[in-house]
């Protein structure tokens, strides 16, 4: 007999931890027939990517909570907040910042239950009743919360499937498997009835796509709890599991009580032109303030978080006038800008008439560490996205922005070593839609300078892929950074604010902690780095400087280089915010 497989018995990170998990892959089988139904509130077909990419950064968080909690293991308290705030920096759409929400809420009250006593019970009967009531209560404050955060709840939404999934969750009985599976099975039917409440979904026949989201993140919950995974969410028309087609008949579905209609924009005929998302950093009062601002300037107005930082998500004509209002909120960044009416490849919708835009035949799309670089490297005409620290962007942030690059063939820059398999993972999913996509395992931000100095659109795809990685692998790399810890290095042991020299990425100078005046250490440093680089030679030597560092420091370095290393040239770039300190290439 196959042996059975183990599940944990109580609410605990493990169980947070395999939810997850597998809430990104039932996410990511479901993806595309969730775009397919996605008609409201705009039918832009992006709902399943939405949420996967959603969970995808939940998924990341959760894992290096786990790596930073190592040898021990997190609390379930702890997994589920890595898991809400993942959810809510790498949150997509309308959708997927709602999700964030409810896991919110779900880990508002697990950090509450953390402080229960379970010494005397810690595996038996009372530790599991205990886990069912929280369970029950997290669900309910996810509805809840998610209410709150959506400036005008509509019924017939994920809204109404997340409420489904509390009431059905309150009848169970007191173990974690009754109260998923009710919580699933009444979120099911809440789905089935959403056609009935929400003419737009009616008239296209389909349910909710969003609610569709959701129902698939809780089959996961019951799979995490019980070890099986749940029937699947909709039977479509022909009885297949999970069509997108047309909802089954009225008899198959729960009878609900008429809701007053609302004001619909199908396809997005004459809804808002841009949906703006962003993340924002301001406080409780300001937040208030926002939403009242960008309630008067569009409609889908959702803001989600709390401790000081946000996400914001909004549909508006005016874009500008959605970011300037978060600025004078706050700190926004992250910035986020969708014009509905792209109408290319991936965005057009059915009817549409306009002409589809052709591809490009060729783009660069590089991760870079700051936005001064976004900008130098947009000027070359890359496509760009933004890393910023603790925040490593996800596969699916890389597969869209190689569908916004829009062209046939795509050199893929990840400028950062551990983003190796991420950027493989996206390149091998630009491939099945039918892009050509060459990956440059390029280590740093400077190499990819080096790739795009030589980038040339007119020559053949292969001869400019070998030109850019022969510039790339020519390039030696190294960064100037401050430690954050005493530890051991290649170079030796390192206190807590030494400035420390990574050539290529291993620590090759470990620099004093820097006094009164921190620029001389910093430039004592970077002398002993490059000189170390230049010793085997080189014609170029690249500086990227942060926003932090003044420009004296760049100044020095030229000076140096310039006496003595004859013959040798050197550029000078700024970072900008969130880019290390120093950035060295040496071609």
């Amino acid at each position: 007999m196959p042996k059975e497989r183990q599940v944990p018995q109580i609410l605990d990170a493990a169980l947070v931890r395999a939810w997850c998990a597998l809430s990104l892959d039932a996410l990511g089988r479901a993806r595309e027939e969730i775009d397919a139904i996605n008609v409201y509130p705009v039918a832009d077909g992006d709902t399943g990517t939405n949420l996967y990419l959603t969970l995808e950064s939940a998924a990341q968080a959760v894992e290096a909570a786990f790596a930073g909690h190592e040898p021990e293991l997190p609390s379930a308290a702890q997994a589920a907040r890595a898991m809400a705030h993942g959810a809510l920096i790498g949150a997509r759409g309308n959708s997927g910042t709602i999700l964030a929400q409810l896991l919110r809420g779900m880990a508002e009250v697990l950090a509450a239950e953390d402080a229960r006593d379970t010494a005397d019970d810690p595996v038996g009967p009372a530790r599991a009743a205990g886990d069912a009531r929280a369970l029950r209560r997290a669900l309910r404050r996810a509805a809840e919360s998610a209410y709150e955060a959506v400036a005008h709840p509509v019924e017939g939404t994920v809204l109404t499937v997340a409420t489904a999934a509390a009431d059905g969750a309150a009848g169970a009985a007191d173990d974690c498997r009754s109260v998923v599976r009710a919580a699933y099975r009444s979120a099911r039917t809440a789905l089935e009835a959403t056609p009935r409440q929400l003419a737009v979904l009616g008239r296209a026949g389909v349910v909710d796509a969003g609610g569709r989201g959701l129902v698939a993140v809780l089959g996961a919950l019951v799979e995490a709890c019980t070890g099986e995974r749940p029937a699947p969410a909709l039977p479509g028309p022909s009885g297949a599991a999970g069509s997108p087609g047309p909802v089954g008949s009225a008899e198959q579905v729960e009878s609900v009580d008429p809701v007053e209609s609302v004001e619909e924009c199908e396809d997005g005929v004459g809804g808002p032109a841009y949906e703006v998302i962003y993340l924002l950093e301001a406080t409780d009062p300001a937040v208030e303030r926002l939403r009242a601002r960008l309630d008067g300037l569009g409609d889908s107005l959702v803001v989600v978080g709390g401790d000081g930082l946000w996400n914001v998500h909004v549909h508006v004509d005016d874009a500008g006038a959605a970011v300037e209002a978060g600025v004078e909120a706050g700190r926004p960044y992250r910035i986020r800008i969708t014009h509905f009416g792209a109408g290319d490849a991936h965005t057009a919708r059915a009817g549409d008439a306009r002409p589809v835009r052709e591809p490009a035949q060729r783009a660069i799309v590089a991760v870079v560490p700051g936005e001064g670089l976004a900008g130098l490297y947009g000027e070359a005409g890359a496509t760009t996205v933004l890393a910023r620290p603790g925040e490593p962007p996800a596969s699916g942030e890389l597969v869209q922005a190689i569908r916004r690059a829009h062209a046939r063939e795509v050199v893929l820059l990840p400028n950062d070593a551990e983003l190796r398999h991420t950027a493989a993972a996206a390149a091998e999913q630009a491939r099945t839609e039918g892009v050509r996509v060459a990956l440059i395992p390029t280590r740093s931000a400077v190499q990819g300078i080096a790739a795009l100095a030589v980038h040339e659109p007119g020559r053949r795809f292969d001869e400019d892929v070998v030109s850019m990685t022969s510039a790339a692998g020519a390039t030696r790399y190294a960064e100037l950074a401050v430690a954050e810890r005493q530890s051991w290095t290649t170079a030796g042991i390192c206190q807590a604010g030494d400035v420390l020299g990574l050539i290529d990425g291993d620590v090759a100078v470990i620099g004093a902690t820097p006094g009164p005046d921190a620029t001389d250490t910093l430039v004592e440093t970077a002398v002993t780095v490059l000189d170390r680089m230049l010793a085997a030679g080189g014609e170029m030597v690249t500086l990227v400087l942060g926003d932090e560092v003044p420009d004296r420091v760049a100044d020095l370095l030229e000076r140096h280089v310039r006496d003595a290393h004859l013959a040798v040239d050197t550029v000078v770039y700024r970072g900008g915010r969130h880019a290390a300190l120093l950035l060295v290439g040496v071609e």
